[in-house]
C-alpha cells in the first residue's frame, strides 16, 4: 500500500467526486481510477459505490478512511518535524474552534503565529465541540480551541483555558428578569428557549444539566451562531442559558445566575492529540499561547 493511494482515496473521499479530485490532486483522471482500483485490488473490497454523479464511501471505504486520515497526518506531522529541527517550521496548522470560545483571542494568536511562522499555512474552521473533537482525534485538525465534554475520544490532551458558570439571559421586561432573583432548571420548566444546536459546548452543557435535573425544556429556536440568539432574546422570543461573558456582548439584556445544575460549568480547552502525534505547528501555537494568555472570546 503506497502513500499515494491513500492520498488519492482521500481526496476522491472528500470530494465525492474523481474528476474534481483529481483537478485538486493535479493528476490525470484515468491515473486517480487507476490508484483507486489498485487499492481496492490489494484490499479485496469495493472502496466506493460510483453513479453518474459523485461516489460515495462503502462500509468498508468508512472503516478506510478515518485511518488513511490518521496515517496521513501522521507522515505530515514528521516531515514538519523534520523542518522545524532544521530550524525552519514549514507546513499547516489546521486550527478548529467554536464561535466566541472564552479563554483565548484566536484571531490575535492567530496574528501573533503568522508574524513569527510566515512559511506555515493557517487553516481555520468553525464548528460545534463535538465535531471538532472528532476532527481532532481523526488527525483532520491539529488542535481546537472547544468546550470538553465527557462523550470526547479518551486520547486527546485537554489543556484547560478558562472555566465560568452558565447564567440566563432574557429580556428585562420578563417576569424572570423582574424578579431580579437567581433560577433553577425547576424555575425555567415551562420556559420557550433560544439555544445552539445540539453539537454546541453550552447547548450540551445546558442539555445535561437539565436532564440531571429532571427537567424537560423546550428549544424553539435553534440557531448556529450568537448574535442571532442574542437578537432572538433581546425580543423577547425566548431565554437561553449561556456562558456568564456572553451577558458582555449586549448590555441591554437581563442576566441571572443559575442555580442547583450541579456541575454545569462552562469549561473550555485546547484539545490536541497524543504529544507523539502533535505537529509542531500546533506546538508552537500552545507555546505561544502560553505566552501570551489571554481571557477574550473569539
Amino acid at each position: 500500500m503506497e502513500l499515494r493511494h491513500l492520498q488519492h482515496f482521500v481526496a476522491v473521499a472528500e470530494d465525492q467526486h474523481f474528476t474534481r479530485a483529481a483537478e485538486r490532486l493535479m493528476v490525470s483522471q484515468s491515473g486517480l481510477s487507476a490508484s483507486i482500483r489498485a487499492l481496492e485490488r490489494e484490499l479485496q473490497t469495493p472502496l466506493f459505490v460510483r453513479t453518474t454523479r459523485r461516489v460515495t464511501l462503502t462500509e468498508a471505504g468508512r472503516a478506510l478512511l478515518a485511518e488513511a486520515e490518521r496515517v496521513l497526518a501522521q507522515v505530515r506531522a514528521a516531515h514538519e518535524a523534520v523542518a522545524a529541527v532544521q530550524g525552519v517550521l514549514r507546513g499547516t496548522l489546521a486550527l478548529g474552534t467554536e464561535q466566541c470560545i472564552a479563554g483565548v483571542d484566536t484571531a490575535r494568536l492567530l496574528a501573533g503565529f503568522r508574524r513569527r511562522h510566515p512559511d506555515v499555512e493557517i487553516r481555520l474552521r468553525q464548528a460545534g465541540s463535538g465535531a471538532l473533537a472528532e476532527e481532532v482525534a481523526a488527525g483532520r485538525l491539529d488542535l481546537a480551541f472547544a468546550v470538553r465534554s465527557p462523550g470526547d475520544a479518551e486520547q486527546l490532551t485537554a489543556v484547560p483555558l478558562t472555566a465560568e458558570p452558565m447564567v440566563l439571559l432574557c429580556h428585562p421586561g420578563h417576569r424572570l428578569a423582574v424578579a431580579g432573583a437567581a433560577v433553577t432548571p425547576e424555575d425555567l420548566g415551562e420556559e420557550v428557549f433560544v439555544d445552539f444546536h445540539p453539537d454546541w459546548g453550552p447547548r450540551r452543557i445546558t442539555d445535561a444539566a437539565f436532564a440531571a435535573a429532571g427537567v424537560r425544556r423546550t428549544v424553539a429556536l435553534e440557531v448556529n451562531d450568537v448574535h442571532s440568539l442574542l437578537d432572538l432574546v433581546e425580543q423577547n422570543l425566548g431565554v437561553a442559558v449561556v456562558p456568564r461573558h456572553f451577558r458582555h456582548k449586549r448590555a441591554a439584556l437581563a442576566a441571572l445566575p443559575v442555580k442547583g445544575t450541579g456541575e454545569a460549568v462552562y469549561r473550555t480547552v485546547a484539545l490536541l492529540p497524543p504529544p507523539s502525534a502533535t505537529s509542531p505547528a500546533a506546538r508552537a501555537l500552545m507555546t505561544l499561547l502560553e505566552a501570551e494568555p489571554s481571557s477574550g472570546g473569539a
